[in-house]
């Protein structure tokens, strides 16, 4: 069984290198880069990784193009702020001598937020099916949260060793994200699917979003990185909406 690793870039010269040393079990290396400013793709490169340098056309379609790229049919995708942890590693390496029993396997996520490890909050175990074999599945195309989508009848199961995420350095960085990536992202897919919103959930989408992760899914446990992630998601809530309501408004088919 031999087996492809995906990581896509763009200036994540602080992480690849980590990244791609976690990946022991990986017979191919393949970052696909987004034109770094930074040191990233030579770093990869001197780190035994193939770089690819192209445009970026959205996170599902680089992914995609970086799973044909592959010279095998199993592949193992990576964020460059991820880690294969030791006991993910040694679980692959299982699989391998004694051969797949799966078309894809979930794996669970654990992230390190303001230097805690979030154990609750919506965050945990939030599994990933990041390794899959690519003749029964592909990138599903969505603007934001894009996952691998398996065809009907493929075999998935649930591996114990955890995927470890590094997401964000500093609450302003965080703060950055929502609004130049994650807001913008999920007001344009939820425009382009027809979903409708008003300028009263716009005022009610921030602190609904806050007591689903600081009260219904136990932020609170999490200390105040929990409180934290609470407050940032009531954020990126209120914005998702507003930008959508903007786009409604300026849209009289809508």
């Amino acid at each position: 069984m031999q087996i492809s690793a995906v990581i896509i870039t763009k200036n994540e010269e602080s992480n690849i290198a980590d990244a791609i040393a976690s990946l022991t079990f990986a017979d191919e290396i393949i970052v696909v880069d987004s034109h770094s400013t930074d040191a990233t793709a030579e770093i990869a490169k001197l780190s035994g990784a193939k770089v690819i340098v192209r445009d970026w056309p959205g996170f599902s379609e680089q992914k995609q193009f970086g799973v044909d790229a592959c010279e095998n049919d199993w592949v193992f995708s990576l964020d460059a702020d991820e880690r294969v942890s030791e006991s993910l590693q040694a679980e692959i390496e299982f699989i391998r001598r004694r051969g797949v029993n799966a078309d894809a396997y979930r794996l669970p996520r654990r992230t390190t937020y303001m230097h805690r490890e979030i154990q609750h909050s919506g965050w945990y175990p939030d599994r990933q099916l990041r390794f899959f074999d690519r003749k029964a599945g592909q990138w599903n195309g969505r603007e934001i949260h894009e996952s691998v989508q398996m065809s009907k009848g493929s075999k998935i199961r649930d591996l114990k060793g955890h995927l470890l995420h590094f997401s964000v350095e500093n609450a302003l960085e965080h703060h950055k994200m929502i609004e130049e990536r994650y807001a913008p992202l999920a007001a344009a897919h939820m425009y382009k699917n027809g979903q409708r919103t008003s300028a009263l959930r716009v005022v009610l989408a921030g602190p609904t979003a806050f007591l689903r992760s600081y009260i219904l899914r136990m932020g609170f446990m999490d200390g105040f990185p929990g409180f934290c992630i609470a407050r940032f998601a009531a954020y990126h809530a209120y914005l998702k909406h507003l930008l959508l309501w903007e786009k409604l408004k300026d849209d009289p088919h809508k």
